[in-house]
């Protein structure tokens, strides 16, 4: 069965007209004067294959992945060398202009067939994105392989309210750096973000934002990466941060393609990434009709999918835990393999009654999910307070406080256990913490 395919733009010694007329696996349904009225056939069901003959500069990672989400793989032409890499990296299957017709067709089926055997974002030819795809690598950090060859990922989540999502992120981040480890902290809250202000940094540059459009554009390379992302420093380490959007109508620019490729870079540059997420999972179903149409949750959804360990975070109270109790089951909906370690937060004797780590305990045996309790943190407002208002965390405003050593406690264990290599070399490691 040959393999419908539209097309765009002429290419030298008209190529797509040669391919038009060869009589192989593929058939041209449709020769597009511009990009646009290609999408317009690409999301009609025309095609299964789209070549880009001309304006490949005008593809994006986003783009890419919103044609792949209704089964249309992307082949470009450009005799550019620098070009065919950046549109690999995004996901497009790139030739030269020079190509034969016949070797083209064989290049468009077997795109098709790769996009139909996995995820879109497989179809990028470097190795940088073959960690950038959902799939089931959720699991407890005591889960994590032994001389992994990436950086693993940590997201932080937690339901509506304020269950300390940042508070516990950000002081993760901290303690891993004290032990040596490069970590970038990102704050990936499309409703909240809140990691800058926490760390008393006047940033209105949105990290994050930044780093995603250069990744969409398939430009965001180590170099770029370090640039973007702001060095925080702290007496007993330093690690670098994505800041979040400074707006919630921003959510927009935080597309789940390109945030998979911003992630995906992460992981070559820092032995651990740390993701503040949103706490909404809602997937939009009602503009599922319409793929090209961004999705607000996306960001926290995706940090979700690529992550190494989640960790749930809740308020042990009398609002927080039934909020954490419905947030798992819709988290296990959202994401099946997410596997969290369940937190309880700002635990303390006047809202539980006595012993309340034992009496906490014995209602989620009871009435809670089938995730098990991880850990406890205590209710500490006084050193939180501190840590607020100098604009720094807990390692310096209370390293004595019982809040810091759980969280220390909760991380820098198991990581140490299982990180056992590095992902840096050593200069790389210094470029990173510097």
């Amino acid at each position: 069965m040959s393999i419908p395919v539209v097309t765009v733009g002429d290419s030298r010694e008209d190529l797509v007209g040669r391919l038009e007329r060869l009589h192989g696996p593929v058939s041209v349904v449709r020769r597009c004067n511009e990009l646009a009225e290609l999408l317009a056939a690409c999301q009609g069901g025309l095609a299964r294959a789209a070549v880009v003959a001309e304006g490949s500069e005008e593809l994006t990672a986003s783009l890419v992945d919103r044609l792949s989400a209704v089964g249309v793989a992307v082949l470009a032409l450009t005799d550019n060398p620098e070009e065919i890499v950046r549109l690999r990296g995004i996901g497009v299957a790139a030739e030269m202009t020079g190509v034969d017709a016949a070797a083209l067709a064989i290049r468009i089926a077997e795109a098709v067939a790769l996009l139909a055997g996995t995820d879109p974002l497989r179809q990028a030819d470097t190795p940088s994105l073959a960690r950038a795809v959902p799939g089931p690598s959720g699991g407890t950090a005591e889960d994590w392989p032994e001389g992994s060859a990436e950086g693993q990922i940590i997201a932080v989540w937690g339901p509506a309210g304020s269950p300390g999502r940042t508070m516990l992120a950000a002081n993760m981040a901290a303690e891993l750096a004290a032990e040596g480890k490069s970590v970038l902290l990102v704050d990936a809250d499309s409703y909240g973000a809140s990691v800058a202000a926490m760390l008393g940094l006047l940033d209105e540059a949105a990290g994050l934002a930044q780093a995603c459009r250069m990744a969409d554009q398939g430009l965001l390379d180590a170099e770029a990466l370090l640039r973007i992302a702001a060095p925080v420093a702290t007496r007993t380490g330093t690690f670098r941060v994505l800041t979040g959007i400074t707006r919630a109508d921003r959510w927009t620019e935080l597309r789940a393609a390109a945030l998979s490729l911003v992630l995906a870079r992460a992981r070559q540059m820092a032995e651990v990434t740390i993701i503040d997420t949103g706490f909404c999972l809602e997937s939009d179903e009602e503009l599922s009709f319409d793929t090209m149409a961004p999705r607000r949750n996306a960001a926290t959804l995706r940090s979700l999918e690529l992550a190494d360990t989640v960790f749930a975070v809740g308020a042990a109270d009398a609002i927080g835990v039934p909020r954490l109790v419905r947030g798992l089951a819709e988290l296990e909906s959202a994401v099946p393999h997410a596997s969290p370690r369940v937190v309880l937060n700002k635990v303390r004797q006047s809202a539980v009654g006595r012993s309340p780590e034992r009496q906490l305990r014995d209602a989620w045996e009871r009435y809670g999910p089938a995730a098990p309790l991880s850990a406890f943190l205590p209710d500490d407002p006084v050193s939180t307070d501190a840590a607020l208002l100098s604009g720094s965390l807990l390692q310096e405003a209370a390293p004595d406080s019982p809040l810091r050593k759980g969280i220390a406690a909760l991380v820098c264990a198991p990581v140490q256990r299982n990180l056992k290599s590095s992902v840096f070399s050593s200069t790389a490691k210094r470029r990173l913490k510097g």
